[in-house]
């Protein structure tokens, strides 16, 4: 069942990144925090909340499609951390919950691709998530099928849906994402309709495989930052499926 939310008239104050305006500030009103007391409970460690999006388009027409892969990374990060999607907000269906003690909030915007920044940029000015926490999750055509790569930052790399999350976090581009590779469209198809396109068999393997070694590239990020595992990451993600 999904349902508005609703919450207190309190709030936790986070840092902010510089880059964002006063106008994407506004009134925030709650900010996700997680806890952790030592032995002798005098004080707790307070966590920077995550913004976790995948970008596709929403219904089932396009469920399954190459352009969707984001959408289906973030279903499958629900699943394996037990966190429902079963809030709406900012025109965006969310969940909230935790990877170990770090709070974080799921969301797959319902608005289609090309407006879905109207969802990220009220969502991190509402929860006060600094910009190298928003971790955006999408589909990439300059990667092999099933090939996932890390960035810390960049540009939009003619992606609409990054280039409408961009636009609603002032031009910013100092925010994490998480590419999926679906490889480029055969001969001379049109890009649309590869984007919109489901996967072959041997595809949809790969992007299954891609999804799961996702969940734990996430869970990296978010316990311990862009650290020396993600170049390795990277760099196992690039010659994955060469033969030697």
């Amino acid at each position: 069942m999904l349902h508005a939310i609703s919450v207190p008239n309190t709030c936790i104050p986070y840092p902010r990144s510089r880059c964002f305006s006063q106008r994407n500030r506004g009134s925030t009103r709650l900010c996700v925090r997680a806890s952790l007391p030592d032995n002798n409970d005098r004080f707790k460690v307070e966590y920077t909340p995550w913004l976790i999006v995948g970008l596709g388009n929403p219904g089932n027409k396009y469920h399954g499609t190459r352009h969707n892969v984001g959408f289906e990374m973030i279903d499958q990060i629900s699943q394996v951390e037990g966190i429902a999607l079963n809030t709406i907000q900012s025109k965006a269906l969310i969940g909230l919950g935790a990877i170990g003690e770090v709070p974080i909030l799921l969301a797959k915007p319902q608005a289609y691709m090309n407006f879905c920044g109207e969802s990220v940029g009220p969502l991190a000015a509402y929860y006060q998530v600094p910009l190298r926490h928003i971790l955006l999750i999408y589909d990439e055509m300059s990667l092999p099928n099933g090939v996932l790569r890390l960035q810390p930052k960049g540009g939009h790399g003619h992606h609409n849906g990054v280039k409408s999350v961009m636009g609603h976090l002032d031009g910013c581009r100092e925010f994490p994402r998480l590419c999926i590779g679906i490889g480029n469209p055969p001969g001379s198809m049109d890009m649309k309709a590869y984007l919109l396109q489901k996967f072959s068999s041997v595809e949809r393997n790969q992007i299954n495989a891609a999804l799961e070694q996702g969940v734990e590239a996430v869970r990296t990020i978010v316990l311990n930052g862009f650290s020396h595992k993600i170049t390795r990451f990277n760099l196992g993600q690039k010659y994955k499926y060469h033969k030697v």
